[in-house]
């Protein structure tokens, strides 16, 4: 079989520069960023210039390598546009290394808080500031000696993501090796008043009594054998059985007699079938435990299954943007990288007004390849503003 190379690049492949001069205001503040060393005043590559490659990457299908990013820098449109000199490829792997990935980490908050929710029904507006939270692996390079998971030969980062669901974008991120905890992580995520949900790995009955003191609000599936004391049981309305509720129950102790005292303030199990059996006959059922005791009970279970939007995110990022193919080997490198695609996400999310689709990616880079004209794409867009938000995954 052949080698495959990628195709030339030329500046007839990367229009549409006029969405980048838009990130000047964005990326201005990290331009001065660790210049401190370069005391012959001769640095060639900035910070500002190296984020904005890397949405270059993320923007453009051609581009698919650290090797290709290096190759656009050669291009006087490119040279142009971003402000860039002709950049080695030492330099850029360089860069991984020199500047610092909260600078960028920053930025990503700064877009995140920026989102809107999309309240698919006027009574779910109790829900619109639900984050799910969840990890997914990155791939990694037997040598990155940093990125333990299972063994010498698999390595894996790990990104750990706080996912607005009803604002449909991120609005943090943490990256650790494979084997980080993500319960740790989701305790570095969370933020006063935020409204958390997580699925059976984060439980942590010590945790959920310090959210709920930080104070914020969480919503957890634990494991089918968990152990607590009901204080009262609570009746279900019509609504919360059509959702699939069958017990909602107040809690005085979370945990057996043995390891757990009684809880200083009570929590809430809500028990939902899936409608599926398992494969003793029985039906399946999930098992939440929240502190939100004012919720209605088909609105836990409805927040519940909004989780799913941060695994379809994770499609997206890995799948879509690609994501998944590391253009460092440094864990600072990596943490860039899942930073600058992030922002990508929500780049696109503020300029359509809605969640990206991969339909918008292809015409967005239909656009940079120059297959589509601008009055295409600005089409494709108002079509976006005419059609409702999908709804979550059941």
């Amino acid at each position: 079989m052949g080698l495959c190379l990628p195709p030339s690049l030329s500046e007839e492949t990367l229009q549409g520069f006029k969405y980048f001069r838009l990130l000047g205001p964005l990326f201005a503040h990290l331009h001065r960023a660790a210049t401190e060393r370069d005391r012959a005043g001769n640095r060639q590559l900035f910070y500002d210039q190296y984020a904005s490659l890397l949405l270059l990457y993320f923007f453009n299908p051609v581009v698919t390598s650290l090797r290709g990013l290096q190759q656009t820098t050669t291009l006087a449109e490119v040279q142009e546009r971003l402000g860039v000199h002709q950049t080695s490829l030492s330099t850029l792997s360089e860069a991984a290394y020199v500047f610092d990935a909260a600078l960028l980490h920053e930025v990503l908050i700064t877009l995140g808080a920026r989102l809107r929710p999309h309240l698919p029904l006027a009574e779910q507006a109790a829900l619109a500031q639900l984050i799910a939270v969840d990890g997914s692996l990155l791939p990694a390079l037997p040598r990155m000696a940093w990125a333990l998971w299972q063994d010498e030969q698999h390595r894996a980062a790990k990104m750990h993501v706080a996912f607005a669901v009803l604002r449909q974008g991120p609005v943090d991120v943490t990256v650790t090796a494979g084997n980080g905890s993500e319960r740790a992580e989701w305790r570095r995520l969370v933020q006063p008043g935020g409204f958390y949900v997580v699925d059976r790995g984060y439980v942590d009955y010590s945790l959920f009594q310090d959210l709920h003191d930080l104070p914020c609000s969480f919503l957890c599936r634990v494991k089918d054998n968990a152990a607590y004391e009901v204080q009262e049981e609570r009746s279900l309305t019509p609504a919360a059985m059509h959702a699939g509720v069958v017990r909602d129950a107040v809690l005085r102790r979370l945990g057996t007699a043995h390891h757990t005292r009684l809880l200083p303030q009570p929590f809430r199990v809500v028990q939902v079938t899936t409608g599926k059996t398992r494969q003793d006959g029985t039906p399946d059922i999930v098992i939440l435990v929240t502190n939100r005791l004012d919720l209605d009970a088909e609105l836990i279970a409805v927040a519940y299954r909004y989780r799913w939007a941060v695994e379809l995110f994770f499609r997206w990022v890995k799948c879509v943007l690609g994501c998944r193919h590391l253009l460092s080997q440094g864990l600072n490198g990596v943490r860039i990288q899942v930073y600058a695609a992030f922002i990508a996400s929500l780049l696109i999310s503020l300029w359509v007004g809605r969640a990206p689709t991969k339909r918008t990616y292809e015409m967005l880079c239909f656009y940079l390849s120059g297959w589509a004209t601008e009055a295409e794409l600005i089409t494709h867009i108002d079509r976006l503003h005419l059609k409702a938000p999908p709804p979550c995954k059941n």
